[in-house]
């Protein structure tokens, strides 16, 4: 082989993207950050991630660059490998692979400062997207797609929801997530059936509606087990 013959060759690099969702007044929402990176994207909002360090996992990126870039430091975020992504042309500056993290965090957990949006990050409604950087929009389509499965099948929407609420609450959520409307009745009875709650000794009131009893997961691990 003629030396230098290779010297040419350039090797992708590896980034993190993260779909960071939560749940306020109804609505599912997503953090995004101002993306300004001319000619290609100026001023456009986009997923938070950058680049792996060497001496870091992807879930150490992940959670360094919800703070660095998305300023989120709450403890409460719990992050889950999505998927990865790398379609050759996917960032028009280079070669760049990148592994998408879903992220989920309860709003109430969520600091003042966390909550509000800034002139470089913001909270956004996660089913009416605007046009978002790089291949982000297909990040955030396979994102929901898979949140709205695993709440099917597991314990995963208590990573959205407040330690303690109501089942009225409980079902508005997986209605929200999933975009289907639940049979309250059988979707109770199920759920008490598989002991998965505990009823908490007090009861939540309000201005207009009846107190209602509180519940809590009895459990913090995301546990596999069909609720829907």
């Amino acid at each position: 082989m003629d030396k230098g013959k290779n010297d040419h060759i350039k090797f992708a690099i590896l980034a993190i993207d993260v779909a960071l969702f939560s749940l306020k007044d109804g609505e599912l929402l997503v953090r995004v950050i101002d993306v300004d990176r001319p000619p290609h994207f100026v001023h456009i909002p986009g997923l938070p991630g950058g680049l792996v360090h060497p001496d870091e996992t992807a879930l150490q990126a992940a959670k360094r660059l919800l703070q660095t870039k998305a300023g989120i430091r709450s403890n409460h975020v719990h992050l889950e490998q999505l998927f990865t992504f790398d379609a050759v042309d996917r960032d028009p500056r280079g070669r760049v692979v990148a592994v998408a993290h879903l992220g989920f965090v309860p709003w109430a957990q969520l600091s003042a400062q966390e909550q509000e949006d800034s002139e470089s990050t913001k909270w956004i409604e996660a089913h009416r997207l605007p046009k978002l950087a790089y291949d982000h929009k297909e990040i955030m389509q396979l994102a929901r797609k898979r949140l709205a499965s695993r709440v099917t099948y597991t314990t995963l929407i208590s990573k959205l929801l407040p330690k303690e609420f109501t089942l009225t609450e409980l079902e508005q959520a997986f209605e929200i997530i999933t975009g289907k409307e639940i049979d309250k009745r059988n979707f109770r009875k199920k759920l008490l059936k598989l002991g998965l709650l505990n009823e908490l000794p007090r009861m939540k009131s309000g201005a207009r509606h009846r107190p209602a009893k509180l519940y809590a997961f009895k459990s913090d691990m995301v546990q596999e087990i069909e609720i829907l």
